[in-house]
């Protein structure tokens, strides 16, 4: 399988996805108007080894809940990013059984560099 999770509204996701031009067999799945699945959450899970490594800790909503001054468990990290989109870093690729998560540059390279060695 080949996805992208992303926000379209993201001008972050929005630039990401020019740099790295994902191919026409991508499936994009802008992840405000459609949710993420509890089937697709626990497939990233599975890719990422915990839904904490899928948990962004800079969603404006994780202070303003007080989430930062909780002790979270990955059933509430689980949780939180089902409830509320903005819980998931994001862009999430999934290209096979490898994931890239989050806007870091690294990953972006490490994706771009993937995407382009599963072309070859």
């Amino acid at each position: 399988m080949k996805k992208i999770d992303q926000l379209s509204t993201c001008t972050t996701c929005q630039r990401i996805l020019k740099e790295i031009k994902p191919s026409k067999d991508f499936i994009l799945q802008d992840i405000k108007t459609e949710k993420i699945t509890p089937a697709q959450l626990e497939e990233m899970k599975n890719l990422a080894g915990s839904y904490e490594a899928l948990f962004s800790r800079i969603a404006l909503k994780y202070r303003s809940m007080g989430l930062n001054k909780m002790k979270l468990s990955e059933k509430d990290y689980c949780k939180y990013i089902l409830e509320e989109y903005t819980f998931l870093k994001r862009p999430v690729i999934i290209i096979g059984k490898e994931i890239f998560i989050g806007n870091a540059p690294k990953t972006v390279e490490a994706a771009k560099a993937f995407m382009k060695s599963a072309k070859d």
